[in-house]
């Protein structure tokens, strides 16, 4: 590598440039020594996220615009180089790269295993609701109208003379069905 500044115009004269590399660095291993580099000349401990209405309102000579810009390359720079190399993963170890990818995933079902264990299964819940439940009985109440019986349509239960009487609509007292 030359002895040549690589920093940006704008910030020429800030820091020092980066002259020395580790040795088997790799191109992204360089770029993030530079952006550490040019992050730490520019004195900014906090700065807008790039983009963001406060980071707009900066002027062009702000440092903290331009590590805003520098940290926003360099996030995008580790996630493409994540993604590289997850994909070569898959290529090369099925099962390690699943293990990665799904590690996040793992940890939440962990998390929420307990509860999962105290709710009943669908297999259960249907048992449940196959189980026969005894027949309710339905009684006419004193005070309260004539109640419908199910499974026969038009049939109502009375309250009458202190006896249950089941009664058709259209029938006519007298016309009665004793229960």
């Amino acid at each position: 590598m030359t002895g040549q500044d690589l920093r940006p115009r704008s910030l020429a004269g800030r820091g020092r440039p980066l002259r020395a590399v580790p040795e088997n660095a790799t191109a992204g291993d360089i770029t993030g020594l530079w952006a550490e580099q040019q992050h730490t000349a520019l004195g900014v401990a906090e700065a807008p996220e790039y983009g963001s209405p406060a980071w707009v309102q900066l002027r062009a000579e702000d440092p903290r615009r331009a590590a805003a810009i520098i940290e926003a390359a360099e996030l995008w720079r580790r996630r493409r180089a994540h993604e590289l190399w997850l994909d070569r993963l898959l290529d090369e170890d099925p099962d390690r790269w699943y293990s990665i990818v799904t590690e996040e995933a793992n940890a939440a079902a962990r998390a929420i295993a307990p509860a999962l264990a105290r709710r009943l299964t669908a297999d259960e819940l249907r048992a449940r609701r196959a189980q026969i439940k005894p027949v309710h009985v339905v009684r006419a109440s004193p005070g309260w109208p004539p109640v419908a019986i199910p499974g026969r349509p038009g049939w109502y239960r009375h309250l009458i003379n202190d006896g249950q009487v089941d009664l058709q609509r259209s029938a006519t007292p007298g016309q009665e069905n004793r229960a």
